[in-house]
């Protein structure tokens, strides 16, 4: 390409990104109630128009994000991951170079179920033996062959494994496969034995979730969930802590490895199926679509992110003031993630 063909392209995306004067935002259904309430009070706040927010999952979310810069692209896209290396390269491969990370606080994943039953009370062992697609029996791999709790231990329920969960495409089942999954999975000193004689093999076994049907694939709206598992009293959930906040008159958090799933749990740690969650932002719309770094400001304030924030009264776990200091200057300055 000509220097004048590529002048002529860069002002052709600077002027379709100029064309769109309200944020566009997608990504991570665990992210997503943060994000809408912070684009509410911006709208409410300012002179800026109320930015639009989609949940398209985590891995959705950053597919659409790194697909290019103008108009047609998000600014901006929620994770209730990290940004993997291969999608920093397809980014850059798309011409996405300078993408700012910010933290937004820490979420536990819960598996809850109807208050209508008792509280289940589970090992990350239990998690994965239930889940896995291959788990080890009399010494050798095989397909799973638990249809009922009580066969995974004896001191629970006889009540069929029934757990609905995101999709491949959700940060949330990322995360869960990682702390849940694989936690409950190393426990077989034979397995863990693999991640070093054969990683691949070991995240094989760890990672994957069986597909007979005790898994159940409910999309990436957690409310849905939250109505099937009422529906059925018999079956566990997965999804963020916020979600079982915002419906504990309904719901309960099920008891993992002793610890409940409460805010001051996994804000201390102790619980552990938590995660950061994280936003990121396309540094080339900024100054293009009108609002940006007012949004940005707005999000890491003290009156959205800090310890009494209105984030924190919807289910975020906040970040520790030094933390959440270092991600506001980022977002601020607008530094690239290296």
């Amino acid at each position: 390409m000509t220097l004048v063909g590529a002048g002529a392209l860069a002002m052709s995306v600077a002027g379709a990104a100029e064309a769109r004067d309200q944020i566009r935002i997608v990504g991570s259904s665990t992210v997503f109630p943060f994000a809408t309430a912070v684009a509410e009070e911006f709208g409410q706040t300012t002179s800026f128009k109320t930015p639009v927010v989609e949940s398209t999952g985590s891995g959705g979310g950053l597919k659409l994000f790194c697909a290019g810069v103008g108009e047609g692209h998000p600014d901006i896209t929620n994770a209730s991951r990290r940004i993997k290396s291969s999608e920093i390269e397809l980014c850059a491969s798309n011409g996405v170079k300078e993408i700012v990370e910010v933290k937004v606080g820490y979420d536990g994943i819960v598996l809850a179920n109807s208050k209508e039953s008792p509280q289940m009370e589970l090992s990350l062992r239990d998690i994965w033996l239930a889940l896995a697609k291959e788990v080890p029996v009399g010494g050798s791999m095989v397909e799973n062959p638990y249809r009922y709790w009580n066969e995974v231990n004896p001191a629970l329920p006889k009540k069929k494994i029934e757990v609905m969960g995101p999709p491949p495409t959700s940060g949330t089942r990322d995360a869960f496969v990682e702390l849940a999954m694989e936690g409950g999975c190393k426990t077989f000193p034979e397995i863990a034995a693999l991640k070093k004689s054969d990683k691949k093999k070991y995240k094989a076994v760890c990672h994957t979730i069986r597909e007979d049907g005790a898994y159940i694939e409910a999309g990436e709206n957690d409310n849905l969930i939250v109505g099937k598992l009422q529906a059925n009293p018999d079956a566990l959930g997965i999804f963020g802590y916020s979600f079982l906040d915002q419906n504990s008159d309904v719901i309960q958090g099920s008891i993992v490895n002793g610890e409940l799933p409460t805010f001051e749990e996994i804000a201390a740690g102790r619980y552990p199926v938590s995660r950061s969650l994280y936003f990121y932002v396309k540094k080339a719309h900024v100054g293009k679509i009108p609002g940006i770094e007012e949004y940005l400001a707005e999000f890491t304030s003290d009156k959205a992110m800090g310890e009494f924030g209105y984030l924190a009264e919807k289910g975020l776990i906040p970040m520790p003031e030094e933390e959440l200091a270092k991600y506001r200057e980022d977002a601020k300055n607008l530094t690239p993630m290296k």
